[in-house]
């Protein structure tokens, strides 16, 4: 029963805008689209539909509303309709035309126009008639924005068409099944591997009634242009209507094609880690040591002492063979640690933490040159702990790495804006408490034998549950965990898990397990990972991380207990879980800490409390679920599974589990809760019987067992036949449908998209036209499914049960989505033909973030699985989400599979399904699945195929809803399928000798037959068709028209003995055909299409095929199209494919170039001495001449062959060209030694010029390769030239101005140099003061290095003006392509071009303060350049493959992942040749050419291949991180070359442990080509004992080099010089060469004329005409312009190419133990000179730099307001006794102190004492070098390299105890703070570089004096000055320093005077009297003086007092 509702149309608007309607029935609303800027009239035309469960009332109501549509405030309505149902009840069909009420129930003007209908139930449930019905689907969403018309003319609306046009939008019957509907399903269920025939409507009748309206490219163009008046082919899009899809029914779902599980499979991986240094650590004169940790493995830096700033430049790799999962889940930890040494395990600075997946997630794998933050985990109030600046990186196999270039690190750095943190989190990162709690958990299985508890129960008579659980949570490298439930199947835990971690965490995931403990060990029951991106949100308006409490489900193994468990991998969470284990419920809170807070417990320990309970239904209301299931069909049972009975079980989650569920959940009752009225309303129960039908409904959960019978001798199937068994379980569960139906809208929307996507891909690569109209359309769907997903999602959000991740995860959906649909409007408007493939990036962007949004955190019902049990043993499984088999009455927000027909194949558990075993199919299922609320099962038959009756148990017999056991079908079809094989290609090599003997085998239904096998093929054309006769499918004819059945393709391997190997396996679906159509165009007869064909995950080639299934009408086969019995007489009964299937062929000539072969191994342990090559295609083919001796010579005498052979017209059918070599033995017998198939000839295919272009582009150049070689156009043109002018030094900065003008224009361009160096010197006068300028390099000083670190600054520079430009890869690919390939810029745009960043340049900022790094023109001295290539030049020059290819011969079988064995090791040797396939006759002007040479037809114009003796010369710059050989993390390096018989080792110039070793060496090698052509050059580890380990090898082939037209023999360089360090090396000079390859290539040229300037074909070049010798004398000279030529030769037309300019190319370094892995990179080039030409000069002097010794002398005069730290032992005063210590490099060894100023009392020293600091110091990279040995066991010295840092400290010296650090600073020699002139203009701001401070380099003022803050950290860790320092640094070279020596300290020579100390500056205990003088005398001589004379007073008083009485007397008495 349904509600229709048809919204036609709403007229007499007011105004203008958008417009919305509503529509609401029972309380369920459905919105319309949104009309945009609508006028009077809103043309909706749109259906809405409700499934209704009960009779419609006479009385119910039916209300649309009409707003205006706003997107920004609320909708503001403009009227209301309303109208009750009675007439709808009684006559089903109304249409009304009415107006509408507003607010107040005013009538107003405007009026509406809808048509109602309504289907009574007839009986049985959901069959109404279909004309009456727009289709069977909910049409609410009526066609996404209605694309057909709407979409394609926007603007155009259906009322204004021309009136003789047949409308689209045809209503009623002629709308049943096609257009629209079959549309929509079409996204559904065709996916792009199996492309399902294409149906095209008669031309004659637009639609029939069974014919799928599917519109045709060209129709659509007519029909836009008709329609639109000319419309803007920019803006048409097309919906899902493309000839790629076809219309299917909606009664199958899509089978998944891949099978094999890729996780948990173990793979290799690297973390490489350098440790460069670490600053600001926290802590006093510290001893630190950097501890570098990936999961349990630790390693150490060495120690650095005494220093806060330590400087380690240490590399550490781990190598590791595990899953992704596991890997990614490793914590990488760096901490530094204090004073560590063999006895203590020092104290923990701090540390920093993260998981290697954030570093894999990060581009390109690695965070390069990165400042980690430490703090420290035990103290979480203090502040950061200092900084470690290091490398990560982690790579996986086959990943590699683009490490950045190395080079000199000068750029000082901005810690702050380097730290090591993925993007997006923030520098200050807080400490957060993570609240994990755990409440309970259900359904656990047993875990312990039953017969202890048996025993248990005789005595006791207790039963326990076998099981004692506890959870435990991991975070961060930490872990927690609950207390023990002891025998508790359903425990109760009610604790929670806190950690304490910084947040943003950079761990991504958590892991909860349950366990279960036990006394021997502990074995995990279940884990789930908490995804935390998943449950927050980091935008500005997220959430923090929050989660429940919810349930969530647990999979892994099966459920009953053994001993050992062999899948125990998937309890721990690895792979895919094959069984329900248990659901927990859980929750997880986040808060941040205030670490100013005193009461915080300041530990980050793992804390485990009580949590509060939670109410039972705080997860939601527990609803009674109901599934069904029918098993329509089981086939391709493997063979082994056949003997026995079979049945199949359903599960979801324990219940239907009847084998060892054990641990049922007690069933709860749901109550009648009052208040959910509006859904027992809309489905109330039609009849009062079933009210209460659940009590005597039992589960019927497996199917009856039934024997399996032959299908062949690999397959069985089971005979249901027309009796298809059912199953069906009730479950409880708490109801959270709302999280799935969101998640299923954002699926549909994604898979739609996907499939959309997959469909632009599939038409750019088969070059259909208007792929950009396909993307439209797609992007259109996406935008209309965000619209409606934002509609749909926001309803019943209020319910209790919801959680605040619900609704915040509900509110960033909505969000994203609102913005995705935004994006996406907008993006459409941006897609044109040229941007198609950018915006198809963008897009998939868009998919993978719907994937990540759809995919919810909090689970609800568990997943349903089906197993196929044999004897009661579980063999195999699938496994189906339940959110993908949800009912809804919401079309969008149903499953993807529920009601629907699903194939699935089953397959082996766990680790047994990995590899060749999970390759073969354990069964094929064809099941039909429904899942849903139990009061919502009215529908739950619905979507089955129609045609059967129901076989009810006996309970159930009489009720309506009660689930069938069985269904019986009573109408069948018969039908015949005609398997149409044609061919297949890039099969897998399932045979040793690297071929196969393929054949494949076609399955559908239960009949299965095979090709016939071809032998020793990759790509065979059976070109066979398989007729299968009596299939009877069950169903109605029509709906299995729409939806056939699929058909399994599989290709095996036929061996002689054994059984046949799997080879891949491929589905398509049979285009149909009824009795009662015809079998004519344009559906028939079908077309080849490619099918796909995979072998577990990979794929594994291309099957070309045709399916058709034609249905025996009732006057049996004689109505089908006649079969024509075999044509071949000698293929036996093998009936060819026919001939309207068949490609059309025609004559194609294929000519090969024979030049020879290299590298072949060995055969069965011969060697091969006679080979000879045989080229095959599509049966024709030719043999190459034979090598008689492959030692002496292997390459072949005559070089062009041809053949001709018949080919497709259409090149994407055109057969792969299969080229085997075979050795010819003795007595005429052929061994294969290797083949190679050429799968697509497409880029050797020779297309003849246009006849309209003046002239053509000769042969060689089209057989370069690339298809896109002529796309330039016609490149010589009449008369005119163009004129290049060029200058010698252009620095390379300005973008190599490439210029190509219409040649017609007689332009001249001119670089001007005369005004940029006015401009350099303008600039040079503004420079202020304090910048010193630089001054101009002297040539005697500048060497090959000097260039080199020039070119690499060039080189970052430019790799860094690309990030900032933000150049797509794409755009770089175009820009590489237009150099290489003359791409479409014009020249005089590029010309303008480069005059504007000329321009840019030289009109840089003017140098002003603080400017240095953004006026490069000033800094730079001018030196000539080289070209650094950051990768080989192979990759720069496409393999140097312009007329020569290589083909790699292959044998062997392919490898598994397993195996490992890649396509090197299967390599056994390489073919060098060339093809050339065109269209015979070829027009006559070819051959006319002139000195065409016939013999070698298309190959004009190639150099001989006879033998040619060659000098090479190998340079070898350096390597870069190296991997470490030696158990101390570093190696040995030295370089060793192969080439033929010559090998090199230079063993002895090893470099002592060093992973970045310079070379810089020149080796010569003489080498006769073929011969010797492949070099190799390899760095091996020096070892003293035992025999030296490769560390890695790069191997190059100097053939290809050496003959290609890039002329990579010699690089031409910038600029041309006799002397000096940019000497010229080729023997030949630039007018020479220029000369010759003049010559080669037919130019006209080259012409010298007036000097300075030459010409070549139509092309001048102009440049400087005059050199200067070593004497400085100009001569004239041509060279210059000659060069400027040849560094343009790729503008010169027809033959022009890129040259090889002098460069060095950095190769990576390959280890064959660790395929694909990358063991560091070596910078090398090669030159190659012919033996016959001029000999070359001597090699460059590449040899590294030595360093140059230099002596530094510092003079410390004194120190001021130094701390005083002691306290004086009689008077308690503050006093220091201060020293000075300073270091230059590697500190301990040659630290100098000066001696103690003792007592000083206001902190002022005096010292007068100077150190001195002999060392060796390179300036090309700002490096001390000192040589040392690491240990006293260490053999020989080991190089370092440290930054020139001068450290100058102040101690308090102790006599007793150890002294005291005051203070330091650390002067960088190359740039520091300029010393302040007084001690009172120093302030602790010049160190700390907070005010701007000139910066100084002692290496070019010599000498500077000054005064210098010295600082210390206090306890809050902020910086404090603690003194001043008054220093004088002097720096002489060691030559000047012997001519004038000085003396240490105070010593002669040149003695400094003793400094003026204070008194007080003595040691007391030596003379104590002295001190006691000093103490008394002087600071208290007043004192003493005041207490004498106070003395003295009181004594006079005293004797006054004593005597006073006495003279009284004697006064008194007058004695």
């Amino acid at each position: 029963m349904a509600l229709l509702v048809h919204l036609k149309t709403v007229s007499e608007l007011r105004g203008r805008g958008d417009r919305i309607a509503k529509v609401t029935f029972r309380g369920q609303s459905f919105y319309s689209r949104v009309l945009e800027n609508c006028e009077d009239v809103a043309d909706f035309d749109e259906t809405f539909r409700w499934p209704v469960a009960s009779n419609i009332d006479r009385t119910e109501m039916l209300e649309i509303q009409i707003f205006n549509y706003s997107k920004v405030f609320s909708n503001k309505l403009i009227g209301t309709f309303r109208m009750v149902l009675q007439k709808v009840v009684e006559e089903n069909h109304v249409e009304v035309t009415e107006t509408l009420i507003d607010d107040n129930n005013a009538i107003i003007k405007t009026s509406l126009c809808v048509e109602v209908r309504y289907q009574a139930t007839d009986g049985q449930v959901g069959s109404w008639d279909d004309g009456d019905f727009l289709g069977d689907e909910s049409l609410q969403e009526e066609e996404k924005d209605s694309q057909e018309t709407d979409g394609l003319l926007p603007g155009s609306r259906p009322s204004s068409r021309p009136p003789g046009e047949k409308s689209f939008r045809s209503k009623g019957r002629e709308k049943t099944k096609g257009g629209r509907d079959g549309e929509h399903k079409a996204g559904r269920s065709v996916f792009s591997a199996m492309k399902l025939g294409k149906n095209r409507p008669h031309k004659e009748d637009p639609q029939r009634q069974d014919e799928p309206a599917v519109l045709e490219m060209e129709d659509l163009d007519h029909l836009a242009i008709r329609l639109g008046d000319g419309l803007d082919p920019d803006s048409v899009s097309l919906a899902s209507v493309t000839a790629l899809t076809t219309n299917v029914s909606n009664k199958r779902s899509k089978p998944d094609i891949k099978m094999e599980p890729s996780a948990g499979r173990p793979m290799d991986y690297q973390v490489s880690i350098t440790v460069i240094e670490a600053r600001q650590l926290v802590g006093l004169n510290m001893d630190p040591v950097v501890c570098v940790e990936v999961g349990d493995d630790k390693k150490y830096t060495s120690m650095k002492e005494s220093t806060n700033c330590p400087y380690y430049n240490e590399y550490f790799v781990f190598d590791f063979h595990v899953s992704p999962d596991i890997m990614f889940d490793k914590i990488l930890k760096i901490s530094v640690i204090h004073s560590k040494n063999l006895l203590r395990s020092g104290t923990l600075v701090g540390s920093f933490k993260m998981d290697v997946g954030t570093v894999y997630a990060q581009p390109e794998h690695q965070f390069y040159h990165k400042w980690a933050i430490l703090s420290d985990p035990d103290d979480i109030s203090a502040g950061l702990k200092g900084y470690v600046k290091c490398d990560v990186a982690v790579v996986g196999k086959g990943d590699n790495i683009k490490t950045p270039h190395k080079a000199n690190e000068t750029e000082e750095d901005d810690i702050e804006g380097n730290l090591l943190l993925p993007e997006g989190v923030p520098a200050e990162r807080q400490w957060a408490r993570f609240y994990v709690k755990i409440y309970r958990a259900e359904g656990l299985p047993r875990m312990n034998t039953s017969l202890m508890a048996n025993v248990k129960k005789a005595f006791i008579g207790e039963n326990k549950d076998l099981v004692d659980p506890y959870v435990q949570v991991f975070f961060a490298g930490q872990k927690g965990k609950t207390s023990v439930q002891k025998s508790s199947y359903e425990p109760l835990w009610n604790e929670q898990v806190i950690f304490t971690d910084l947040f943003p965490p950079l761990c991504k995931r958590m892991k909860v397990q349950i366990r279960d403990s036990d006394k021997v060990n502990d074995v995990a029951i279940g884990t789930h990972f908490i995804d935390l991106r998943k449950i927050s949100n980091d935008g500005d308006r997220g959430f923090l991380p929050t989660l429940g409490p919810a349930w969530v489900n647990m999979y892994g193994s099966t459920r009953n207990y053994t001993l050992l468990d062999e899948h125990q991998d998937l309890n721990e969470g690895l792979g895919e879980g094959v069984s329900f284990r248990a659901r927990l419920m859980l929750a997880l809170a986040v808060e941040i800490l205030d670490t100013s807070n005193p009461e915080l417990t300041s530990s980050t320990e793992v804390q485990v409390e009580q949590a509060t309970p939670v109410s039972e239904s705080c997860t939601g209301k527990m609803e009674e679920f109901f599934l069904f299931g029918a098993f329509l069909e089981a086939s391709m049972i493997d063979r082994k599974n056949g003997d026995k009975p079979i049945t199949f079980e359903v599960t979801i989650g324990n219940y239907g589990n009847e084998v060892d569920g054990l641990s049922r959940p007690q069933r709860p009752r749901p109550r009648k809760e009052p208040g959910n009225e509006e859904e027992v309303d809309l489905i109330q129960n039609s009849s009062d019987d079933e009210g209460d039908d659940g009590g005597d409904l039992a589960s019927v959960s497996s199917t009856p067992p039934m024997r399996p019978q032959i299908t062949d001798r690999n397959y069985f199937h089971l005979p249901y036949l027309e009796r298809k068994p059912c199953i069906y379980i009730k479950s409880w569960w708490p109801d959270q449908r709302r999280r799935l139906y969101n998640a299923n809208i954002m699926d549909h929307i994604a898979d739609k998209l996907e499939e959309g996507l997959n469909d632009v891909q599939e038409m750019i690569k088969t070059e259909k036209s208007y792929p950009e109209r396909r993307l439209r359309g797609v992007l259109e769907e996406l935008s209309c499914g965000c619209h409606r997903f934002l509609s749909l999602a926001d309803k019943d959000q209020g319910h209790s049960s919801c959680t605040r991740l619900d609704r915040e995860r509900l509110k960033s959906c909505m969000r994203e989505l609102e913005s995705m649909g935004q994006q996406a409007r907008s993006l459409r408007a941006q897609v044109k033909r040229h941007t198609v493939r950018d915006k198809l990036r963008l897009c998939q962007n868009f998919l993978q973030k719907l994937r990540f949004l759809a995919d919810e955190p909090q689970h609800s019902i568990p997943d349903v699985f089906i197993w196929m049990m044999s004897s009661n043993k579980r063999v195999a499984y699938a496994r189906v989400p339940s959110k993908d088999l949800l009912f809804s009455i919401v079309e969008e927000e149903l499953g993807k599979d529920c009601a629907k027909v699903k194939t699935l194949f089953l397959k082996l558990p766990g680790k047994r399904g990995f590899g060749s075993a999970g390759w073969t199919v354990q069964a094929k299922l064809e099941l039909y699945l429904w899942l849903g609320l139990s009061k919502q099962r009215k529908d739950f038959l619905c979507g089955l195929p129609c045609g059967f009756e129901e076989v009810k148990a006996a309970q159930g017999l009489g009720l309506h809803s009660f689930p069938p056991i069985s269904l019986v079908y009573t109408k069948k079809q018969a039908f015949q399928l005609r398997a149409h094989m044609y061919q297949a290609r890039s099969l897998f090599a399932a045979d040793s000798s690297g071929l196969s003997d393929p054949f494949a085998r076609v399955f559908f239904i239960n009949q299965s037959q095979c090709t016939e096998v071809l032998n020793e093929t990759l790509c065979p054309t059976w070109d066979q068709m398989l007729v299968f006769d009596n299939l009877e499918l069950y169903g109605e004819a029509q709906e299995l028209r729409d939806d056939p059945p699929i058909i399994v393709i599989e290709i095996y391997d036929q061996d002689s003995m054994g059984k046949a190997d799997f080879m891949g396996r491929t589905f398509a679906k049979p285009l149909v055909k009824m009795a009662d159509e015809a079998y004519c165009p344009p559906r028939f007869p079908p077309q080849l299409e490619y099918y796909q064909i995979y072998r577990g995950n990979a794929t594994a080639g291309d099957l070309l095929a045709a399916f058709e299934l034609l249905q025996i009408g009732p006057a049996g086969k004689a109505d089908l199209p006649p079969i024509n019995g075999p044509v071949d007489v000698d293929r036996g009964p093998i009936m060819p494919v026919p001939v309207g299937i068949r490609p059309v062929l025609s004559k194609y000539r294929v000519e090969v170039l024979f030049w020879g072969l290299r590298d072949l191994k060995r055969v069965n342990l011969a060697q091969v001495d006679r080979p000879r090559v045989d080229i095959e295609c599509a049966g024709k083919g030719v043999q190459s001449s034979l090598i008689h001796n492959y030692k002496k010579n292997p390459n072949f005498n005559t070089l062009v062959k041809w053949f001709e052979v018949d080919l497709p017209e259409n090149e994407l059918l055109h057969p792969p060209l299969n080229i085997r070599v075979v050795d010819c033995r003795a007595f005429g017998r052929y061994t294969l030694v290797g083949s190679h198939a050429v799968s697509s000839l497409r880029r050797f295919i020779y297309r003849p010029p246009d006849c309209s272009a003046p002239s053509w582009n000769s042969t060689v150049r089209h057989l370069q390769g690339c298809h896109g070689l002529c796309n330039g156009g016609p490149f010589s043109y009449p008369t005119g030239e163009v004129v290049v002018s060029m200058e010698p030094e252009v620095p390379i900065k300005k973008l190599e101005t490439m210029v190509k003008l219409d040649a017609t224009s007689d332009a001249i361009i001119k670089v001007d140099v005369a005004e940029e160096e006015k401009e350099k010197k303008k600039k040079r006068k503004k420079g202020t003061a304090e910048e010193p300028e630089e001054e101009e390099p002297d040539e005697s000083m500048l060497d090959w290095w000097s260039k080199y670190f020039a070119s690499i600054d060039t080189m970052k520079e430019q790799l860094r003006q690309q990030e900032v430009s933000g150049i797509d890869g794409e755009d770089k690919e175009e820009m590489d392509s237009a150099e290489g390939l003359k791409g479409p810029m014009k020249g005089k745009e590029k010309a303008r071009a480069a005059k504007e960043e000329k321009k840019k340049r030289t009109q840089g900022p003017g140098p002003g303060p603080g400017q240095g790094s953004e006026a490069p023109e000033k800094k730079k001295p001018k030196i000539d350049e080289l070209k650094v290539y950051p990768k080989e030049l192979e990759s720069e020059f496409n393999n140097f493959e312009d007329w020569l290819h290589t083909f790699n011969l292959l044998r062997g079988k392919t490898g598994d992942d397993e195996d490992g064995s890649t396509e090197e090791e299967r390599t056994v040797g390489r073919f060098k040749g060339s093809l050339c396939v065109y269209k015979v006759p070829l027009p006559e002007d070819v051959s006319r050419e002139a000195g065409y040479d016939p013999t070698y037809g298309m190959f004009q114009g190639i150099p001989s291949n006879d033998p040619i003796n060659v000098l090479v010369r190998v340079y070898v710059v350096r390597a870069t991180d190296l991997h470490p050989a030696d158990i101390n993390g570093k190696a040995d390096p030295y370089i060793a070359i192969r080439l033929g018989k010559t090998d090199i080792r230079d063993k002895e110039n090893y470099i002592s442990k060093q992973l970045n070793p310079v070379f810089g060496k020149s080796f010569d090698i003489e080498a006769s080509f073929p011969m010797e052509s492949m070099l190799t050059v390899a760095v091996y580890d020096w070892d003293l004992v035992g025999t030296d380990d490769l560390i890695g090898e790069t191997k190059i082939d100097l053939e290809n080099r050496f003959y290609s037209k890039h002329r990579a023999t010699c690089g031409i360089a910038h600029t041309y010089s006799i002397h000096g360090y940019n000497i010229w090396r080729d023997p030949m000079k630039p007018s020479q060469i220029l000369t010759r390859l003049c010559k080669e290539g037919k130019v006209d040229g080259p012409h010298f004329g007036p000097p300075g300037r030459v010409k070549v074909a139509n092309r001048v070049f102009t440049g400087p005409s005059e050199i200067e010798d070593e004497n400085g004398q100009r001569k004239p000279t041509d060279e210059h312009v000659a060069l400027s030529a040849l560094r343009h030769w790729e503008d010169i037309p027809r033959v022009g190419c890129r040259l090889v300019p002098e460069h060095v190319e950095t190769r990576p370094l390959l280890n064959p133990d660790k395929p694909g892995i990358e063991q560091g990179r070596l910078e090398l080039w090669v030159d190659m000179f012919p033996m016959d030409m001029p000999a070359p000069g001597t090699p460059l002097d590449i040899s590294p730099r030595k360093p140059k010794k230099y002596e530094l002398r510092v003079i410390v005069w004194n120190t001021d307001e130094v701390v005083l730290e002691d306290d004086d032992f009689f008077t308690g005063e503050k006093s220091s006794d201060i020293f000075v210590r300073g270091w230059l490099k590697g500190q301990q060894e040659d630290k100098q102190d000066t001696d103690v100023h003792y007592h000083s009392l206001t902190g002022e020293g005096n010292f007068n004492w100077r150190y001195l600091f002999p060392f060796d110091y390179l300036a090309a990279e700002e490096k001390i070098v000192i040589s040392k040995k690491e240990s006293m066991f260490s053999w020989d010295e080991t190089e370092y390299k440290i930054p020139a840092r001068l450290t100058l400290q102040i101690w308090d010296a102790d006599h007793f105890s150890a002294d005291d650090f005051l203070g330091a600073i650390e002067l960088d020699l190359n740039r520091f703070p300029r010393g302040a002139k007084t001690a009172k203009q120093c302030t602790m701001e010049m160190a700390t570089g907070e005010v701007d401070v000139p910066l100084v380099s002692i290496f070019k003022q010599k000498r500077v004096k000054g005064w210098w803050p010295l600082l210390a950290r206090n306890e809050n860790d902020e910086f404090e000055l603690t003194g001043k320092v008054e220093a004088e640094l002097h720096l002489l070279t060691a030559e000047e320093a012997e001519k004038n020596p000085v003396g240490l300290a105070r010593n002669e020579p040149d003695p400094l005077e003793k400094p003026n100390r204070p008194d007080t500056a003595f040691v007391w205990f030596l003379n104590p009297l002295k001190s006691i003088k000093y103490l008394i005398c002087t600071r208290y001589k007043w004192l003493i003086i005041k207490i004498v004379l106070a003395l003295l007073g009181l004594l006079m008083l005293g004797l006054f007092l004593y005597s006073l009485p006495g003279y009284m007397v004697k006064k008194l008495l007058g004695a």
